[in-house]
């Protein structure tokens, strides 16, 4: 455009005060016009006041719709809008000369102009020198991407002193690019307001900023769980999800007290940008069946690529499943995990359930269904609909649900199938018994070489129950690495049973957890037999309350070589070890095993709960990996 004014060059060379300035932007807007740039009617008038320089940038209105010039004066300082004029990289040439050359300009609107990244980066020329002083700048829906933004940081770093508010709404600056600009607002010697996000969105920006500590526009992860947001709220975080630049692979919003009316807005925020979402956990908030309903919305849609899904404690009932289910069945070859934990599901919810399973194009690998009133009848639609397509399945979680004879019986029919490829069994509060017991080790010593982690803590196994458990440990091809075991009944006499057996494959052990069962020192003593061996590598160790009043040779054991080689955890809570503490204490001084041993605190046992044998802050929303609900001790149990 440029190419063919020649006359503007006759400003550039010469620009020594306001009047040469102002001459140049005249030509700028006049140019535009003739070469049919779309300026606004109002932009040639120089005798009226901007209205749109004046914006309130807490309003978000950035849209400058309503203003009366590209000229006026404030307080003796230059406001220029040049927005919409057709301005291209040849202009920016010319006003980057106006930024060199004069020190009186303070803002400039050039908006809605296609400057691209290569006008900025003429631009940035006369940003960054010190005799420009512009404060405020606007360069919203300018066709800007990373290397622009690149341009402008570069710009204010190197002269970082005066501009005060950047807008640069409407942009694509992707990740690169907001970190660029976020990096600079680091700088605590540094005033600068940007703007390149809507206001809600904006907003929303600033309240998660403030919780998490980073931009939510360079996080792929973003945890607000345990934030009660309100409609407000979950209004800007919405506006956040629908906005182009947010790129989230995992959302936790677990007990957020999130409505049934918010999941219709959260859930209409997620299906306008969805491609990127790989991790929905909405836990822990009373969304009931009509928020799931509104859920499904997104999980038909064909952009959904959601491979992880937690829906626990939600109060979701069998027609809420009914929708999941059917909602997943239209597109059913992402999801990986599926936690429906804490909800009443009912006989057509597991039905339902069955026949998604049964679907060869899903491929679900992580099943957990933890206290949902689990009866032996649902429990048969479960293990008959994961025997006709078992080969996908690695982890199934049914603890805290009454199985019963038949259920245990289905549930063994699928372990022995040769194609099931279980590596993590959890049957913690299952109620099974000595002879349920004897049914699932057989069921498991038949197909044994997949399973890696089992859990069977708070189930009566007692002495016929161990012994079949030990003629599993006993196959050779069973390469078990972490047993539970807590709150079984186990007594130093099966302790003495279990222990020899232990011993063979603690080249595979590596952890194991004891807790709540009455082996005493004598328990200890044998066990003691495990960390001598020279292949152990056991790196958790829980005897939480097992009536230990000694631990002299356990003290003995870990000090001899090598012997805390892997053990990183210890747990002793709840033992009146006495005396014999210290020198235990004086042992692992020096080592990399964290010892837990009573406390004042570890006395208080309300709002905790034992997670895979280790004490932890429990709540329904917000749990660990396996995510397994509440887990007390028998003793808590029977209180």
């Amino acid at each position: 455009m440029f190419g063919q004014a020649p006359g503007v060059y006759q400003y550039i060379v010469n620009i020594d005060d306001d009047e040469s300035m102002e001459e140049l932007l005249e030509h700028l807007i006049h140019e535009s016009l003739e070469n049919g740039g779309g300026v606004d009617e109002s932009i040639g008038n120089p005798g009226a006041r901007n209205r749109a320089d004046d914006m309130d940038w807490n309003t978000g209105d950035t849209d400058h719709t309503d203003h009366s010039s590209g000229h006026g004066r404030d307080n003796g300082a230059e406001n220029r809008s040049l927005r919409k004029c057709g301005l291209t990289e040849e202009s920016c040439s010319a006003l980057a000369t106006v930024l060199r050359s004069n020190s009186s300009l303070k803002e400039l609107d050039m908006s809605n102009n296609n400057l691209q990244d290569s006008g900025v980066n003429k631009l940035q020329n006369g940003l960054e020198n010190t005799n420009c002083t512009l404060q405020k700048l606007r360069l919203s829906d300018c066709s800007i991407t990373e290397e622009g933004y690149k341009a402008l940081a570069s710009a204010l770093r190197s002269n970082p002193s005066h501009l005060i508010e950047l807008d640069l709404t409407g942009n694509d600056p992707g990740q690169s690019g907001v970190k660029q600009l976020s990096d600079l607002l680091q700088d605590k010697n540094r005033e600068l307001k940007l703007r390149f996000l809507g206001r809600a969105a904006d907003e929303a920006c600033q309240y998660v900023t403030g919780i998490v500590g980073k931009n939510p526009l360079l996080l792929r992860e973003l945890n607000l769980s345990e934030h009660e947001l309100g409609d407000t709220r979950v209004n800007r975080i919405t506006a956040l999800l629908k906005d182009k630049y947010c790129k989230l692979n995992t959302l936790h919003l677990c007990g957020c007290s999130i409505t049934e009316k918010q999941c219709l807005s959260l859930t209409s925020a997620l299906c306008s940008n969805l491609s990127h979402l790989r991790e929905l956990d909405l836990s822990g908030n009373k969304i009931k069946n009509t928020g799931v309903n509104h859920l499904c919305d997104a999980l038909k849609d064909s952009h959904c690529k959601l491979e992880r899904l937690r829906l626990r404690y939600c109060g979701i009932t069998d027609e809420g499943c009914s929708a999941v289910t059917s909602a997943l069945k239209s597109s059913p070859s992402h999801l990986r995990q599926l936690d429906l934990s804490g909800n009443k599901l009912g006989d057509s919810g597991f039905e339902n359930l069955g026949d998604l399973l049964m679907n060869p194009q899903f491929k679900l690998e992580i099943l957990v269904l933890c206290e949902c009133s689990t009866k032996e009848k649902q429990c048969g639609f479960l293990t008959s609909a994961l025997k006709s397509n078992p080969s996908h399945l690695r982890e199934l979680n049914l603890r805290s649900n009454e199985l019963g004879d038949s259920g245990v019986k289905n549930l063994s029919d699928l372990l022995m199938n040769p194609q099931c490829k279980l590596e993590k069994l959890d049957l913690c509060g299952c109620s099974i018994t000595e002879k349920q017991c004897l049914i699932l080790t057989s069921a498991l010593k038949s197909n044994p070489s997949h399973l890696r982690e089992l859990n069977l803590s708070r189930n009566k196994l007692r002495e016929s129950g161990v012994k079949n458990l030990n003629v599993l440990l006993m196959n050779a091809q069973c390469k078990l690495e972490k047993l539970n075991l807590s709150g079984c009944s186990i007594t130093e006499k099966q302790c003495l049973i279990l222990t020899p057996t232990l011993c063979l494959k603690m080249s595979h052990l590596r952890e194991l957890d004891l807790s709540w069962n009455k082996i005493r020192s004598k328990g200890v003593e044998t066990l003691c037999d495990i960390l001598k061996k020279s292949h152990c590598k056991l790196e958790r160790l829980s005897l939480n309350d097992c009536g230990i009043t000694d631990v002299a040779a356990l003290t003995q054991s870990l000090g001899e070589k090598n012997a805390l080689k892997f053990l990183k955890e210890l747990d002793l809570r709840n033992n009146m070890i006495g005396d014999s503490k210290q020198q235990l204490s004086d042992v692992l001084r020096d080592s990399n095993c964290e010892f837990r041993i009573d406390t004042e605190q570890t006395h208080i046992r309300s709002g905790l709960s034992l997670i895979g044998g280790w004490f932890a802050p429990w709540s329904k929303a917000q749990d660990p990996e396996s995510s397994t609900g509440p887990n007390l001790s028998p003793s808590d149990e029977e209180s």
